[in-house]
């Protein structure tokens, strides 16, 4: 039996509160993997020369409040 099977079957035995339960846990740990996905991008030790270049020219203009004029 593969797991979504088991998933399933587990989900038939629960009643209906507790198959609401289920999947509310099935989207939390949906949405963790995102951001464990996302924390490994920005924890990174590769490179990014257009990150990089890009950080540095937006150090470079300065603080200056944002002009929605200019936007």
């Amino acid at each position: 039996m593969s797991t979504a099977e088991e998933i399933l079957e587990v989900c038939k035995a629960l009643p209906e509160d507790k198959q609401a339960e289920l999947v509310d846990f099935a989207r939390f740990l949906l949405s963790r993997q995102d951001d464990e996905a996302w924390e490994r991008l920005l924890n990174s030790k590769e490179r990014r020369p257009g990150l990089d270049r890009f950080l540095k020219e937006s150090a470079l203009e300065g603080d200056e409040p944002l002009d929605p004029g200019r936007l």
